[in-house]
């Protein structure tokens, strides 16, 4: 059973993806909250397998509560569900350590999707979304992109787990390797696609990974 809690400062919409959820089989809510104190409180009591946040929360910058929840617990899981304009903020939440963004507007099966997504260890971002990122990366990262074919098949392992959202502990234990290698592994990435941060690197890799054909041996 996966413990999802709920930050939201809507009480009816927080009954309502109550109920969509735990609708769901092996789904249960956990918790819920309504500021910034009451979440961090909840999120640190209740020990969620996901919290799923609404950027917009009464004196609240919803961004910095994600950074918060992030930096308290780096491998928990979190899902932006927000009215906010998903293309002015979804780079934004991924930066400050949301694992997936989708909007309240969406069908409330995609909502369902995407907190299985999560939950799963990937990154979770609409179709919509998905296509603003790659065609406006296609302008500025066509030498990143080339250099995927400078990357050791190592190195591409690497990437590949970066954009599912994985942490570098978590790629670590998965390749049997150490945290320092991964980090290694990490300095090597940015340095041959040119990026200039890991914020830069993570978005790549999840733009990467989503384009990535189905048959693929990487995806």
């Amino acid at each position: 059973m996966h413990r999802v809690f709920l930050i939201d400062d809507h009480p009816l919409f927080r009954s309502g993806l109550r109920e969509l959820l735990e609708r769901r089989q092996g789904l249960e809510i956990c918790g819920e909250a309504d500021n910034c104190a009451a979440a961090l409180d909840g999120v640190r009591r209740e020990t969620p397998d996901l919290v799923v946040v609404d950027l917009r929360l009464q004196g609240t910058d919803g961004l910095e509560l994600v950074a918060r929840v992030h930096a308290a617990d780096p491998k928990l899981p979190i899902l932006v569900l927000s009215m906010q304009d998903e293309a002015l903020y979804a780079e934004r939440a991924l930066h400050a350590g949301a694992r997936g963004y989708v909007m309240k507007s969406e069908d409330p099966r995609d909502v369902v999707d995407a907190v299985e997504v999560v939950l799963g260890g990937r990154v979770y971002l609409s179709p919509e979304m998905t296509r603003r990122l790659v065609e406006r990366a296609s302008s500025g990262a066509e030498h990143g992109r080339s250099a995927i074919d400078r990357l050791t098949d190592r190195e591409l392992q690497v990437l590949r787990l970066i954009g599912e959202g994985r942490s570098t502990s978590d790629i670590a234990a998965d390749l049997a390797l150490s945290v320092k290698t991964i980090e290694t592994y990490r300095a090597h990435l940015k340095e041959k696609l040119g990026l200039r941060g890991s914020s830069e690197l993570m978005r790549f890799a999840v733009l990467w990974v989503q384009e990535l054909p189905p048959d693929s041996p990487l995806a």
